[in-house]
């Protein structure tokens, strides 16, 4: 599993024009999902996303997670993250799981992060066109990826 983490004041996902998923202060995850990732991949990188300390605490340092401050999170499924575009220069999305994989381990994501929220987690509609609109907040973004656990 691939994801873009960004620290946002405010995040949303519409789709058609109505939107289906928010968040106030928190993070906004794009998640993209491999063809070769298990359960286990999405239960470490929920783990690890809650767990991310990027938020500032009262000197200004990022020693805070989303759980510390209470905050949200918008989910967004997004296989474009598997791209490959060594050869050529039309992207490659052969490594992007296909639905019957994707979705479940997708969900599973979501469910362990509100579980470590304790709250609901927003999230895109899988497989839609999707207009996502966040505001960045720092600009702080981390990508994190489960085949290369740095």
């Amino acid at each position: 599993m691939r994801a873009v983490v960004q620290r946002v004041s405010r995040a949303e996902v519409r789709v058609e024009g109505e939107t289906i998923g928010t968040c106030g202060h928190g993070l906004m995850v794009l998640l993209g999902v491999h063809a070769d990732d298990a359960e286990a991949d999405a239960d470490w990188l929920a783990s690890k996303v809650a767990a991310l300390r990027i938020f500032s605490d009262s000197e200004g340092k990022m020693n805070l997670s989303v759980v510390d401050i209470e905050g949200g999170a918008l989910v967004v499924s997004q296989f474009t993250l598997h791209a490959k575009y060594k050869k050529g220069t039309r992207p490659s999305f052969i490594h992007a799981a296909r639905p019957e994989t994707a979705i479940p381990l997708y969900e599973r994501f979501v469910k362990n992060l509100e579980e470590h929220l304790k709250r609901p987690v927003g999230t895109g509609k899988f497989g839609a066109m999707m207009e996502v609109e966040l505001v960045n907040d720092g600009p702080v973004t981390i990508t994190m990826d489960t085949q290369d656990k740095e």
